[in-house]
């Protein structure tokens, strides 16, 4: 473990995990054996991240959430207080399927609001913005924005989060960043000019 990472005094930190410099573990926490964080994470209170979850550089993690084995976090990403991840469809409290998680990644700056559920086997396009208690039963496009349960598309964020209004020709300008964007045939691009 690289040491150069700072834990509550009530953190378990499993033999076996990758912790990244500048990372923060905060009041009792779970990581587990063959959990690899990034550099300069945020590991909120009361967090578990399972064996096998990858989390990027710069991730945060608010409190009470449990990442789940198969989950992958890219740089950036954002998981609200209590969000929630699964990694099995049908799960039986008699029967195990350890075999069966389907994977789950969150690309680079997407951001998942307070108590949302991300349903196993999809993935969350980057810098998507996932409302606060949606329930996400499929894949989210990049610069999304989805709502409710079940979660459905109802426009287009940017990098900085700001809904994007786009024009008859397609493009939109981040209110607070000024960087442009592109909806083509019903996805969206960054545009520098």
């Amino acid at each position: 473990m690289d040491k150069e990472f700072q834990a509550h005094e009530t953190a378990v930190i499993d033999a076996g995990c990758r912790i990244g410099r500048g990372t923060v573990v905060w009041h009792f926490s779970h990581l587990m054996s063959g959990c690899i964080v990034g550099e300069r994470c945020s590991i909120g209170q009361n967090v578990v991240i399972s064996p096998g979850v990858v989390l990027g550089n710069g991730v945060k993690v608010q409190n009470n959430v449990s990442v789940y084995t198969g989950v992958t976090c890219e740089d950036d990403v954002f998981l609200g207080p209590s969000c929630v991840f699964t990694n099995v469809i049908n799960p039986r409290s008699a029967v195990p399927r350890k075999d069966e998680f389907r994977p789950t990644r969150v690309e680079r700056g997407a951001s998942i609001g307070a108590n949302a559920t991300i349903v196993c086997g999809h993935t969350i396009g980057a810098y998507a913005l996932i409302g606060a208690g949606a329930v996400v039963t499929r894949d989210v496009p990049p610069y999304a924005l989805v709502v409710g349960n079940p979660a459905r598309h109802i426009g287009w964020v940017s990098e900085y989060g700001h809904r994007l209004r786009f024009d008859t020709d397609g493009r939109a300008t981040c209110p607070e960043s000024g960087a442009r964007y592109l909806l083509q045939e019903g996805k969206v691009v960054r545009v520098d000019e």
